[in-house]
Formats: C-alpha cells, structure tokens, sequence
C-alpha cells in the first residue's frame, strides 16, 4: 500500500521540479540596474522602442529616450531596495513584478520582455506607486 501511494508522489515532485528547472529566469542583470538606479545598465536590456508607464510618463519611447527617463526617476528616487516577488513566462514572453523601496516611497514594478533574436529585450516597464507597503 505504501509503494503503491509512494510512487505517484515521487514521480510528481520530479515533474514540478522539472518543470521549474525549465522555466524561464529574468536576466540577473536588470535587478542589478534596478538595484542601482543605473538607467545605462538597465537600457542593455531595453528593445528599440519600450512602453513606459512611469508616474506621469506614458507612451511609446524610443531606447534613448526611455533611458533618459528612468535615469531621471532613479536620481529623483534613490533605490533602497528592489526585490522581483513574482516572474513568469508565457510563449515567447517573459514578466516579472518586481517591489521597489525608494528613499521618497514605495513602488510596483512590472516589466515585460519578449526575444528579440537571442536576447530578451524589454518591452513595458510600469512603475506605480505601492498604497500597500
């Protein structure tokens, strides 16, 4: 009777682990730039053109521009801390949601890559205000 219920459960735990061994990882070195407030570091990862949702900015950028604009937000904004709680990938797309502890406040971070070529490039960044931490 052990064996019999002893089985099942192995051979699921080594599917899930599996599974998660397959899953896609965001790339180390945007929570890097993150952790940095380094717009340079994070624009290696940015695609030609990004949607950004950020505080009074929204629309479509190109690399550059987005560039200049997180830099602008990381200098108003000193980074205490930046944590993903959350990453995933759905077909050729990957996201995370991501915590940041700034020195005038709290915020969400969502950002979405997609492959360009080889390399996943972002797409979207959205940066909120967080009301709950």
């Amino acid at each position: 009777m052990k064996r019999s219920f002893l089985l099942p459960v192995i051979l699921i735990l080594l599917v899930s682990h599996a599974a998660a061994q397959d899953q896609v990882k965001i790339p180390s070195g945007i929570s890097l730039a993150f952790k940095a407030g380094n717009s340079s570091a994070l624009a290696e990862y940015l695609n030609s053109t990004v949607e950004l949702l950020l505080l009074d900015k929204e629309d479509f950028y190109s690399k550059n521009v987005a560039e200049n604009i997180l830099g602008d937000f990381f200098s108003k904004y000193h980074i205490r801390e930046f944590t993903i709680r959350h990453q995933g990938s759905k077909n050729d797309a990957q996201y995370a949601i991501a915590n940041l502890v700034t020195d005038k406040g709290n915020f969400r971070v969502y950002f979405l890559l997609k492959k360009v070529g080889s390399a996943p490039l972002i797409h979207q960044i959205r940066i909120e205000p967080d009301e709950e931490r």
